[in-house]
């Protein structure tokens, strides 16, 4: 009987899935069922939509998330890591971006820089005896969050501290062998003579640009990473009285630009769309996206520039973010709007409008970096002392382009001051939620799985399904399953059962799970949905009743 279901509905998957025009994938709510009303007439609850792009930043520069300090063991580091991972769940978020190189060093056997001192307490070449990154890209899917690998392209170090981490601005103190050491014309430090310097590399440089992109590319290449994430950090942030010391390499390389500041923006868009196409040509499925400082111009510099009158990142960092999203260099980008709602100078309900008329028509999706290392902090505005601050940004988000968020940082998010994290996680992040799609990136159509058990126990209900022909010939492959639990008894769902997260049990990467929240004697209808990486969905499977 079993497999005479399993065949009945491979069928029916069959058919269905070629019927699909150029192989698009099909709305699991109007194509699967005739005769069951548009998922566009549902009311849906924007507490719980169904896709949404949830994570937190996890920095290991100056170990402020993870690792917590240099020179740990290995398992200690492991269990720092799951720990991060366990909050994430908790929080039902999705994804998790962990930098991965923080100053020209790397979390992996990189044949082009040295281990990271943050990982090992050394600038040397000696390894920690392990590979973390494969271990945090298998530990995260393991939990089926997507792992975007946070680089940093050019700073090189970070000033020296009172234990002995950060190199400083001296080329010699780097590891033995690091490329800046090699090529000392590569680096320059900034600001001179004044605290808090460091090395950045000469973004100016065509050399240092292909050696950035060839060390950040590696870990695309050997690594089956999800998302590759820059910072804000191009051309260092102005020293006052000081101009970045490039002046011999404008000369050498800006020939045709009417200005230094011109050839500057030049040099980052290079590098912004030259590693577009790299990761692209490389695993067309790793989307690439920016966290850029939130203030692209102000509307007084510049008339299609933001209501705002703080720093430009077009102007400081030489990064013309809106061009980036306008040329269709990026999947997402994540302005890092770190003020409250209502501030003078840079307001989060006039910065979010206009980021979201910026990706409209665009390929590219809007999610907004946020500033959870300012609740409850000394010296921030009042706002920031309102345990619903945060809260009030996410519920403002709904009404434009916004399809996530980002929060910075993992420490800040754990310490739940005030209560806020638990507030805007009640409010907003109460169901699972899958992450968003991405039409512009390849895709196949998928086959639905089949549940063949369903038991219930004092655990809960427990549930097997089978994939059906998963990656066979023009179909794609499942790399996750979305669990749907409605009450009663039902053949088949409605539109409006699958169409936000009110009945989305859980995502998860096996072909089982156990549903802990059913509640005894209650009568459950379940369907199962299968997802690919890039988290396309396909129709729902057969329904399996749990009396």
């Amino acid at each position: 009987m079993r497999m005479r279901l399993i065949a009945a509905a491979a069928a029916t998957a069959l058919l269905g899935a070629l019927l699909v025009p150029g192989g698009a994938q099909a709305d699991p709510l109007s194509a699967a069922h005739a005769g069951t009303p548009d998922a566009t007439e549902c009311t849906l609850n924007p507490a719980q939509p169904k896709r949404q792009l949830r994570a937190m930043w996890i920095a290991s520069v100056v170990n402020i998330d993870w690792p917590s300090a240099p020179g740990k063991a290995e398992e200690e580091l492991k269990a720092e890591y799951r720990g991060w991972l366990d909050l994430a769940q908790r929080l039902n978020h999705n994804a998790v971006v962990v930098q991965v190189r923080p100053t020209a060093d790397a979390f992996w056997p990189s044949p082009y820089e040295p281990w990271s001192e943050w990982l090992t307490g050394k600038r040397d070449n000696v390894g920690p005896g392990w590979d973390p990154l494969a271990f945090l890209v298998a530990e995260s899917h393991a939990r089926n969050l997507e792992f975007h690998a946070w680089f940093n392209p050019y700073r090189v170090s970070m000033p020296t501290s009172a234990s002995g981490l950060g190199a400083g601005t001296d080329v010699n103190n780097l590891a033995p062998g690091h490329p800046a050491r090699e090529h000392p014309e590569w680096a320059l430090a900034y600001p001179v003579n004044a605290a808090g310097s460091r090395l950045y590399y000469n973004p100016g440089i065509p050399a240092v640009r292909q050696y950035v992109q060839d060390a950040m590319m590696h870990a695309v290449e050997n690594y089956d990473i999800d998302g590759v994430h820059f910072d804000d950090y191009f051309y260092p942030y102005p020293a006052a009285g000081q101009d970045f010391g490039d002046q011999a390499t404008f000369e050498q390389y800006g020939a045709g630009f009417a200005s230094k500041a011109d050839w500057r923006r030049n040099n980052i868009d290079l590098l912004v769309h030259e590693m577009s196409q790299r990761i692209k040509a490389a695993k067309p499925w790793v989307k690439f996206g920016v966290s850029p400082f939130g203030i692209w111009r102000n509307k007084a510099a510049d008339p299609l520039g933001s209501e705002t009158n703080g720093t430009q990142s077009y102007d400081a960092n030489f990064a013309d973010t809106r061009k980036w999203v306008k040329e269709g260099w990026l999947d997402y980008i994540v302005p890092q709007i770190y003020w409250n709602i209502g501030l003078a100078v840079a307001d989060y309900a006039k910065l979010v409008p206009w980021w979201s008329d910026v990706v409209a028509g665009t390929k590219t999706q809007l999610y907004i970096g946020q500033a959870d290392y300012k609740i409850a902090t000394a010296g921030q505005p009042a706002a920031w002392f309102d345990p619903a601050e945060m809260s009030k940004h996410l519920t403002f988000n709904r009404d434009y382009n916004v399809a996530g968020n980002v929060h910075f940082s993992a420490v800040q998010v754990r310490a739940n001051r005030i209560g806020a994290t638990d507030l805007y996680a009640a409010d907003h992040y109460s169901k699972p939620a899958l992450v968003p799609t991405m039409t512009h990136l390849p895709s196949k159509p998928l086959l639905f799985p089949v549940v063949t058990k369903a038991d219930r126990s004092d655990a809960g209900v427990a549930l097997k399904w089978q994939p059906l022909a998963d990656g066979a010939g023009p179909f794609g492959t499942a790399a996750s399953y979305a669990v749907y639990r409605v009450n009663g008894l039902r053949i088949l769902p409605s539109a409006c059962d699958l169409a936000d997260a009110t009945n989305l049990v859980a995502t998860t990467r096996g072909t089982s799970f156990t549903d802990t929240t059913a509640v005894p004697g209650q009568r459950y209808t379940y369907f199962v949905t299968s997802l690919d990486r890039l988290y396309n969905e396909s129709l729902p499977g057969p329904a399996r009743f749990v009396p």
